[in-house]
């Protein structure tokens, strides 16, 4: 599996939250080589074992498929579009970028920006309630093709930096399903301890919704909830954040099974595969809170993946890290343990 191409061909995917199905079903394709496969009516992705075993614990593997975004609001009586947020929108990066709507046809447009030297206080945020996108049409012809409710992404691809890293839209959280995916892949044909499930969960950056869903269905014994986190930038405080290069984030909080941590910790040190520790002291902000809490409760610990720059659309993902991930997720679920 080439983890680099499997990024890509999911991170151009649109799936802002609440309309994730171009993405599902990406992800539903690449998951349906290893799994059986369905699609629910919110787009929640599922996996279940070919071979289930009735005396074998139940693991579920989750990453939630949506990303942020904004709907269209409001059509102006000048053709301008009004619009609100999908999920937690840096908006310090908004201004004057090329978006995309995604109407009856895809429609590029620019969100407006008044020149610094006219504005009045140019330090100052805007709020969502202050952008326009300017498609170039009149509100006629924009009506046509565009409707309220009707997604806008910022229009952006993949590309490749130095070392191994990339940045795109989207990382948060594909980076997380492809981390699966190569889990699944280094598991083809062999034995595991657990039945494994997998869900690829909608619209978890607008309150955990379709793991909530998920979880409930799943009957799981142990999950893991495959995010990203804060990777260190500039300015960052080392103990809040994991470096790129160094491997997944064993999550560790009151909110997470303390006994999951310690087992993905053992296993990481036996098999020599880097990790780090992310400690929380209380919700993880991940689909992991709802997941941990479902029905008689689950035990779940948060496998996250470290990502500079994140809600926005240059997030910054090393493919390492991915790799390092999935080979974690697989060797939790092998039969055979290294003693060490």
């Amino acid at each position: 599996m080439d983890i680099e191409k499997t990024i890509e061909a999911l991170a151009c995917e649109n799936g802002i939250s609440g309309d994730e199905f171009p993405a599902s079903a990406k992800a539903a394709e690449m998951l349906s080589q290893y799994l059986d496969v369905t699609v629910d009516d919110f787009g929640n992705v599922f996996g279940v074992s070919k071979a289930f075993d009735e005396s074998k614990e139940t693991l579920l593997l989750d990453a939630h498929i949506d990303e942020i975004g904004m709907i269209v609001t409001y059509i102006t009586d000048d053709g301008f579009l009004k619009v609100d947020k999908c999920g937690g929108l840096d908006m310090r990066l908004l201004l004057a970028q090329q978006v995309d709507v995604l109407g009856r046809e895809t429609v590029t447009g620019v969100v407006i920006s008044t020149p610094p030297h006219l504005e009045k206080d140019s330090k100052k945020l805007p709020e969502i309630e202050d952008i326009y996108i300017d498609v170039g049409m009149s509100k006629e012809s924009a009506e046509k093709v565009i409707s309220a409710g009707d997604r806008v992404y910022i229009n952006n691809s993949l590309i490749r930096l130095q070392n191994d890293y990339v940045s795109s839209k989207a990382l948060d959280d594909r980076a997380g399903v492809a981390a699966i995916l190569y889990a699944l892949e280094l598991l083809k044909d062999k034995q595991t301890k657990y039945n494994i499930k997998v869900q690829f969960s909608v619209q978890e950056e607008i309150g955990v919704r379709g793991a909530t869903i998920g979880a409930y269905k799943s009957d799981a014994d142990i999950a893991l909830a495959v995010d990203v986190s804060f990777a260190k930038t500039i300015d960052d405080k080392p103990d809040k954040c994991g470096e790129l290069s160094k491997g997944a984030m064993i999550g560790v909080a009151p909110s997470l099974s303390r006994e999951v941590s310690d087992k993905l910790i053992s296993v990481a040190k036996c098999n020599n595969i880097p990790y780090q520790i992310e400690v929380m002291g209380g919700n993880t902000g991940t689909d992991a809170d709802v997941i941990g809490i479902t029905k008689a409760g689950i035990k779940t610990c948060t496998v996250s993946i470290p990502l500079k720059y994140m809600h926005t659309p240059v997030e910054v993902v090393s493919i390492a890290d991915i790799e390092n991930t999935g080979k974690l997720i697989a060797k939790f679920c092998e039969t055979e343990e290294k003693s060490c």
